[in-house]
């Protein structure tokens, strides 16, 4: 045994040196995880059950985190209202595999491809985590032959990014996503989309926001104008979608040294990024002598008329601004695209920071046709609120002490001011919940009234029952307001309903989660 034990030592040691071998020769990443595999494999067939147990940090893994009641509820509470709006708009609710075949990823994220998650070999099929929750509804509507849907779909996505924690980006997240797909007149469902995001950002009430309107098709006319050749329309639009994090000096010097842009079209390219306004703005650049004899940013131009015309109409025009510097850098869009924002900085912790992008989206008419066997377009707009940020800055409201947290529903507490009054207690519990009543006791047999009662303030508990031996001789119970003490004594066989209509006056909209 220890001679088997000592020869697989020595593979081991072997493999791993051909393993550094590979990396520092910096040869093929499949050469090198093929043999990292056999590695692995070396290493799982060492005895370890008589080694000592190894010692290692508890942790979460990197750009990923644990969440506690408060936070739960905070996220719930958030979740719940979205939804919501989403269903007030007539989405219906859609779910996918958190992981996809690596080709239905593949090649459409620009870039950003390179952050996703690829999953070992898994019986014939190589997979990967899923990146966002568009890709998998095109593949989704291809798969089964829809041609028009409204959805929402909430759930988690995972991204190989850098996390910034305090900052709502993480590694395993969740998105909040409306898209409407199908054949409808140009820009009637975009401006209902930007409606849902104002009517999900008002409800919410995290802060003054803006949302940025532009249209890819601009985009593409304003690279052709400037003398950008085609080949490079989708790397540029990369580079100038980090003008929200880079100052225009260094977006700039990244278009003319990584994705070669001329100087001459760099400069040109600034004059527009610069520039943002609303409908008088589009009218302007219509009469620009260069951007007039592009026919895509023509188009581009008219579509961004139309929507803000459109948000006139639903009232939202005052929350929107047409931004040139807009780009979203992923590649499967192909008209307008938007991106809320905050407007003002939020203080999380002891210092003030800049959240960035609340909620996002835009058009994808051709991102269906590409799982298609023959190539059937089913148009496509759609946004994703950015929920991780959003539950951030709550959560720093929460630190603050700017708002309070429930964590629990429960709108009843059965105590008792004696001892041996368990039996009496659990006969009420099952009364109260089963008339559908929020309800719990103490799990001990003889609690301290003090603890009880406290137990109820700690929580936010509105009604507490409680029960004394002449009281239940007379057949009645005590009913105490937590908030303002004061006591009222019931009959014990009106208990229900009269619990029941206090708790209805309450009118606690607010009862589980964020309050002011």
């Amino acid at each position: 045994m220890a001679e088997l034990q000592s020869s697989l030592l020595q593979e081991i040691k072997e493999q791993g040196d051909l393993v550094r071998k590979l990396k520092a020769a910096k040869e093929a990443n499949e050469k090198i995880q093929e043999e990292v595999s056999k590695l692995l494999a070396l290493k799982a067939q060492l005895n370890t059950e008589d080694a000592a147990p190894q010692k290692f940090t508890l942790k979460t893994p990197k750009g990923t985190r644990d969440y506690n009641s408060q936070q739960t509820t905070i996220r719930n509470n958030v979740l719940q209202r979205i939804t919501t709006i989403f269903k007030k708009h007539g989405a219906e609710c859609i779910d996918t595999p958190v992981f996809e075949l690596k080709e239905v990823l593949t090649g459409k994220y620009g870039e950003d491809s390179k952050l996703i998650y690829d999953l070992k070999d898994q019986g014939g099929e190589i997979l990967s985590l899923r990146y966002d929750l568009t890709v998998p509804l095109a593949r989704y509507l291809a798969m089964n032959k829809i041609n028009t849907l409204k959805r929402y779909h909430i759930a988690k996505v995972y991204r190989r990014d850098n996390p910034a924690m305090t900052r709502g980006r993480y590694r395993e997240f969740y998105q909040c996503d409306f898209d409407i797909a199908g054949q409808y007149d140009p820009m009637i469902p975009d401006a209902e989309c930007l409606k849902v995001v104002t009517e999900i950002l008002d409800v919410l009430d995290i802060g003054k926001y803006i949302l940025k309107v532009n249209h890819r098709r601009l985009l593409d006319g304003m690279f052709e104008a400037c003398g950008v050749p085609a080949d490079q329309f989708r790397s540029t639009c990369s580079t100038i979608d980090k003008l929200d994090k880079l100052p225009w000096e260094e977006v700039r010097t990244e278009m003319i040294n990584e994705k070669g842009v001329t100087p001459e079209a760099a400069d040109k390219i600034g004059e527009y990024v610069r520039l943002n306004g609303s409908t008088e703005l589009a009218d302007k650049l219509l009469e620009d002598a260069r951007l007039s004899k592009s026919k895509s940013a023509v188009e581009g131009l008219g579509g961004i008329k139309l929507l803000l015309h459109y948000c006139e109409l639903m009232g939202i025009k005052d929350k929107i601004l047409f931004d040139l510097s807009l780009a979203r850098g992923l590649d499967y869009y192909t008209g307008v695209i938007y991106e809320a924002v905050l407007t003002q900085p939020i203080k999380i912790g002891n210092e003030e920071q800049t959240i960035g992008s609340i909620a996002g989206g835009g058009r994808y008419d051709n991102l269906v046709g590409m799982f298609d066997s023959k190539n059937k377009q089913v148009p496509c707009v759609g946004v994703s609120i950015g929920v991780e940020r959003i539950f951030s800055v709550l959560e720093a409201k929460l630190a603050a002490g700017d708002i309070s947290v429930r964590t629990t529903d429960i709108d009843v507490y059965v105590a008792s001011a004696q001892k041996n009054f368990l039996d009496e207690r659990m006969k009420i519990c099952a009364e109260l919940w089963n008339a559908g009543i929020k309800t719990e006791q103490s799990y001990k047999k003889n609690p301290k009234m003090l603890n009880q009662l406290q137990h109820c303030e700690e929580n936010g508990i509105p009604f507490a029952v409680v029960l004394g031996e002449s009281e239940l001789k007379r057949g009645v119970v005590k009913i105490r307001n937590i908030t303002t003490r004061a006591e009222e004594e019931v009959s014990r066989e009106n208990l229900v309903e009269e619990l029941q209509t206090r708790i209805e006056k309450l009118g606690l909209k607010e009862m589980n989660g964020p309050v002011a």
